[in-house]
């Protein structure tokens, strides 16, 4: 599960502290409330239906595929799902083909979810190596359904966007300077993202 809410005020209080700018926003707008995810295989499934439609479209999805195939939550059943059967639940050939890498891997027990590694780069490298999770997807599933508190996923445009309007720049910073200028915060980046999308008030997974 992800960061509960007095963890969260808790970590938002000392990035206050770090960090003035957060602080004034904070005063502005209040504490973001927590964005916690199930651990688990339905998550990350869910996450590749996401990519790059409505969140409304991606339920959609979900629920015809629960009509087809019985469980959805269920890896096994991806494994023997037909293509055919895949594709008439709104599946393209590309997100089918993701969705089998990680049933697969989570089936064979190459990738398990109930024990990734804790070093945060290794759980990523783990995560990536299943066909469609990018760095993106993987960093969002370790701060919302693993609650990993120094996760920084500066390659998320709201965040990059947001983060430098609270930082007072004029221009919107690279991700590369803004993983250089989140250093300071550890171990507490993955509350500066949270709220970031809290202030910039954009759903994500």
């Amino acid at each position: 599960m992800g960061i509960g809410e007095e963890q969260l005020q808790k970590s938002m209080d000392a990035l206050a502290m770090i960090e003035p700018a957060f602080g004034k926003r904070l005063g502005e707008i209040g504490y973001p409330p927590p964005r916690i995810r199930d651990r688990g295989y339905q998550t990350l499934l869910r996450t590749i239906l996401g990519q790059q439609v409505s969140v409304a479209s991606a339920d959609a999805v979900w629920r015809k595929l629960s009509d087809a195939l019985g469980d959805a939550s269920d890896p096994e059943n991806f494994i023997t799902a037909s293509d055919e059967e895949l594709r008439g639940a709104g599946m393209s050939r590309q997100k089918s083909g993701y969705a089998r890498s990680l049933a697969e891997r989570v089936v064979s027990g190459a990738l398990d979810l109930d024990a990734l590694p804790e070093d945060d780069e290794e759980a990523i490298a783990a995560l990536t190596a299943v066909k469609g999770i990018g760095r993106w997807s993987a960093e969002v599933y370790l701060l919302f359904a693993e609650g990993r508190p120094d996760i920084w996923p500066a390659g998320d445009l709201a965040v990059r966007i947001e983060t430098g309007k609270i930082l007072g720049q004029a221009e919107r910073p690279s991700e590369q300077d803004i993983r250089e200028t989140a250093e300071a915060w550890r171990p507490h980046r993955g509350t500066a993202a949270i709220f970031a999308w809290h202030s910039y008030n954009t759903q994500v997974i």
